[in-house]
């Protein structure tokens, strides 16, 4: 019977050098991982004041995460369209998508209450009610289903657009307006008598153009950006809702992030939603001033009599969904009209 020799130093020496250069080996490995990536699906131009957002979020991240983060941003829809981002979101096809706060409405009945009528005055109150508790207990009202709300993105206020003008409620009575797919907004148009057709955005012009549909709700930017000023004869300057946007991830995703590394990817995407924010309030100013120099259309400037005739005929929606928003968050947010 063969009996095993001690360990002799030759052997052991040995041993340690192999001991060593795995350790090395395994320092090397973990040097050259791959960075964990981010990717950013929207469906707007780059240069547009989200896509100047989701660019900026992209800087910051990889300047203050070297090596450990990468975000790839796919505008324009080239990943989802605005039908399935959110459903790509929760496969973990994507971990960050931007859709207007409408877009909400089958996971979350509360993010109705931006739909509303004539409830915010200017987007300074927008910002304000955003900023409040009641605003950022909204960021998560949809943790339930899975989705993590990180931030709020403007687009601006909402304008009616036909082709005839529209100064009092009654001249929208049997007219058909696109509507994006919103039972608020659809409300909205019924309390005036008028029809409320859903389409799809990337059909409206089209409609517009043939005459399928007779008008349109916008904001200042999408009017000019989509050209929709060229074949409406009247812009309304009403104001009469807000359209923004909601920054969201997955609960899963975010979850799965050290908590070091989360704090910091939120501050970036704070700051990138400030830039955003700035953009899209100076975008507004701009485009409107186009539209109108383009001589294309004509304003419509309400009085303050005409503008609370539309404001008597559409407050009734508000009551109509109050039980599914809540009172006291409806509450809230007329009261950020108040500075």
């Amino acid at each position: 019977m063969k009996v095993s020799k001690p360990a002799t130093l030759q052997s052991l020496f040995t041993l340690g050098k192999a001991s060593l250069l795995a350790t090395v080996l395994g320092f090397s490995f973990g040097a050259a991982a791959e960075p964990v990536e981010i990717k950013f699906s929207h469906v707007v131009a780059e240069n547009t004041p989200k896509g100047q957002m989701a660019l900026k979020f992209k800087e910051l991240v990889e300047s203050r995460l070297p090596g450990e983060y990468k975000v790839s941003v796919f505008p324009n829809s080239q990943l989802f369209g605005d039908n399935n981002e959110l459903a790509a979101l929760l496969l973990n096809d994507v971990q960050l998508v931007a859709p207007s706060l409408s877009k909400f409405e089958r996971y979350t009945k509360k993010l109705q209450v931006f739909d509303l009528p004539f409830l915010f005055e200017d987007m300074d109150a927008v910002d304000r009610f955003q900023q409040s508790e009641a605003g950022q207990q909204l960021l998560n009202s949809m943790s339930r289903k899975g989705l993590v709300g990180l931030g709020y993105l403007h687009n601006g206020m909402k304008q009616f657009s036909a082709n005839n003008a529209l100064s009092l409620p009654g001249d929208a009575a049997g007219k058909k307006f696109r509507i994006m797919p919103s039972d608020v907004i659809a409300a909205q148009f019924e309390a005036v008598g008028a029809i409320p057709v859903k389409k799809p955005f990337s059909e409206v012009f089209t409609l517009l153009q043939t005459r399928a549909i007779d008008g349109q709700e916008n904001t200042w930017s999408n009017i000019y950006s989509k050209k929709f000023y060229e074949v409406q004869t009247h812009i309304t300057e009403s104001n009469h809702g807000v359209l923004d946007y909601m920054l969201v991830t997955s609960e899963t995703f975010w979850k799965s992030l050290p908590k070091d590394k989360r704090d910091i990817i939120k501050q970036s995407m704070d700051e990138a939603v400030a830039l955003g924010n700035k953009l899209a309030l100076e975008k507004a100013n701009e485009d409107r001033q186009l539209i109108l120099d383009s001589k294309r259309v004509e304003l419509v400037t309400l009085s303050p009599e005409q503008r609370q005739a539309w404001v008597n005929a559409m407050r009734p929606v508000w009551s109509q969904f109050e039980d599914k928003i809540g009172k006291d968050l409806i509450e809230a947010a007329e009261a950020a009209n108040k500075p």
